[in-house]
């Protein structure tokens, strides 16, 4: 087989730059190892940038988004028994979509087919070859035969467990890895949201989260222990701790419980790999960096990447110009660390360390107490979060 762009995976990013592309006139085909059903029901983050918002609405791919989405202008923060709004309308004109990963790819996938685009799913012994050639391959096995793509260029979008990255040798890398010591007990539950903005709280048991993920549907977040047994977590137990730590406020506000329709842990950790191409092939989203949730931001640097290596591929095949991706990493690394240090404070600011002590939690509260007190504190969380921070 032949195509322009071999893109790895059928997460949001290979699925969205498969769709800029189609738009832009250039061939692409999308190798996926897992079925179509799993990708569409694995549960991730939902919070979407402004600019995830206006991209996927310029990509004709946001119509569900702008009837499901729900829309927050705002946030809580909860420490000391107190909230604290943080008002982004207020502050910079813009807030955040709350729509779930899976339903970006839902959306991305039916539209893809719709066009008539080339999804390969469950395709095993995926592998990528002749990488500083000019015409790179992936090759696999699809519905029992084997398979050989031949590209232009490959974009790896098959994130952190994929096998992209690890085809580039490793002295051709450089990696940056941080382990957080505490990872998030994530539950679904059938219930009501009790308010329509998210809640971030700080207690002396540990960070708490809530959110939720639709009218009647509430994801919730504790602060755990990387090896969590999840088996000693019963419903009643999972309940209790999240009423204590998110408080039952004495304005009348208080949790809405429901069935628990899952439960998960998710590990912390901040990665991020320089530079994002090795010959022929690009990396993007998870493959090339992870952050810790607390900051909202890993689809979002997804979509962030696949902006920009969408329109460096188009200046390539509409003028000949390499400018765009000889620019790609340094272009999407500025802002990735940008996120990251964002990431980095949200997470250190909420979370209880067991190796601090009394002194650092003091300084933790005091920082807390410095973003609800100060406009200028205030406004920087805020166009952070929104996404107002990128190039």
């Amino acid at each position: 087989m032949r195509t322009q762009v071999g893109i790895v995976g059928a997460g949001p990013a290979g699925l969205l730059l498969s769709h800029l592309l189609y738009r832009a006139g250039i061939a692409s085909v999308v190798v996926e190892a897992r079925s179509r059903h799993y990708v569409e029901e694995r549960i991730r983050a939902g919070v979407l940038e402004q600019g995830t918002v206006d991209l996927l609405n310029e990509a004709d791919v946001g119509e569900r988004m702008r009837r499901e989405g729900l829309v927050h202008h705002g946030i809580e923060l909860r420490f000391g028994g107190r909230n604290h709004r943080i008002d982004f309308a207020g502050l910079t004109g813009y807030g955040v979509t709350v729509y779930g990963q899976h339903e970006v790819v839902r959306d991305l996938i039916a539209r893809r087919l719709a066009d008539g685009g080339d999804i390969r799913f469950e395709a095993s012994e995926v592998a990528v070859h002749e990488l500083e050639s000019a015409r790179p391959k992936i090759r696999f096995r699809h519905e029992g035969e084997a398979q050989e793509l031949e590209c232009d260029f490959i974009a790896g979008c098959d994130g952190f467990h994929g096998v992209c990255r690890p085809s580039i040798p490793a002295d051709r890398l450089k990696t940056f890895d941080r382990i957080y010591p505490f990872a998030w007990l994530g539950i679904l539950a059938q219930a009501a949201p009790s308010q329509d903005e998210l809640i971030y709280a700080n207690h002396a048991d540990g960070f708490a989260l809530y959110s939720m993920r639709s009218p009647e549907i509430t994801r919730l977040y504790l602060q755990c222990r990387p090896d969590e047994d999840l088996a000693e977590w019963s419903d009643d137990r999972i309940w209790a701790a999240l009423h204590k730590r998110l408080g039952d406020r004495t304005d009348g506000w208080r949790l809405n419980e429901g069935p628990i329709l899952q439960k998960s842990v998710t590990p912390m950790r901040s990665f991020v790999t320089e530079p994002m191409r090795f010959g022929r092939m690009f990396l993007a989203g998870d493959a090339a960096h992870i952050v810790p949730p607390t900051g909202a931001k890993g689809m979002n640097l997804a979509v962030s990447d696949v902006r920009v290596l969408a329109a460096a591929f188009d200046g390539f095949y509409r003028h000949g110009d390499e400018a765009g991706l000889d620019g790609y990493s340094d272009t999407c690394l500025a802002r990735i660390w940008r996120m990251q240090r964002f990431s980095w404070w949200m997470t250190s600011m909420l979370h209880r360390f067991e190796d601090k002590g009394d002194f650092d939690q003091r300084v933790q509260l005091a920082e807390l107490d410095y973003v609800t007190s100060s406009r200028a504190a205030a406004e920087s969380l805020a166009e952070n979060y929104v996404g107002l921070m990128r190039r």
